[in-house]
């Protein structure tokens, strides 16, 4: 009994220490030091919330950059043993878990390959990230997409390039990261043309 209370009041300070104050602690620090960061990068658009610059979103249309494919899924909707694709969902956010030698994962990389266009593809055009709700692509992937948006929106090739310069995002101390744009971010700079 002697060392039951000493076990059980370390047990609730160090709950209390580690599992409350510690946390808010950071939260509070965070929404001071970084407050768009840590309220979870929001984007708002004509005063509306319309994503975050930390999650990707599925754009399919011709006059927008589409993001790197996405291999979430969500629950069939007519059978709970199953499940169907759900881009971008942020739910059920994780990678398809198939081997390089996965037939499925062939089969869907030779079809997007082939849907891509002229050779050669930039990875992140067919291959998913490890979450499936990667906001960037690469700037080749980027680049390669300029035809078709120009041709979509009628407007001159140099225009989408420039404004894609400009929302283009380069690596950390120009190491740390590659050469990326946000997908998402940059749509909205589209739309306002």
């Amino acid at each position: 009994m002697e060392h039951l209370r000493p076990a059980l009041v370390l047990t609730l300070l160090f709950t209390l220490l580690t599992g409350v104050a510690f946390p808010l602690g950071f939260t509070g620090a965070a929404g001071v030091v970084f407050p768009w960061r840590a309220g979870g990068s929001l984007i708002g658009h004509g005063g509306k919330t319309v994503g975050s610059a930390l999650l990707g979103q599925n754009f399919t249309q011709d006059k927008y950059f589409h993001g790197r494919p996405s291999a979430t899924t969500d629950t069939d909707p007519n059978d709970a043993s199953k499940t169907v694709p759900s881009p971008y969902n942020a739910a059920g956010s994780g990678a398809s878990n198939l081997g390089s030698t996965a037939k499925p994962l062939i089969e869907r990389v030779t079809a997007d390959i082939a849907k891509a266009g002229p050779k050669p593809v930039p990875a992140d055009a067919v291959t998913t990230s490890a979450s499936g709700l990667d906001p960037h692509i690469s700037a080749a992937n980027a680049e390669r997409q300029i035809p078709r948006i120009a041709a979509a929106r009628g407007v001159a090739e140099s225009k989408i390039r420039d404004l894609t310069s400009r929302y283009t995002e380069h690596p950390i101390l120009g190491v740390i990261g590659e050469t990326r744009v946000n997908v998402l971010m940059l749509n909205l700079a589209l739309d306002a043309l």
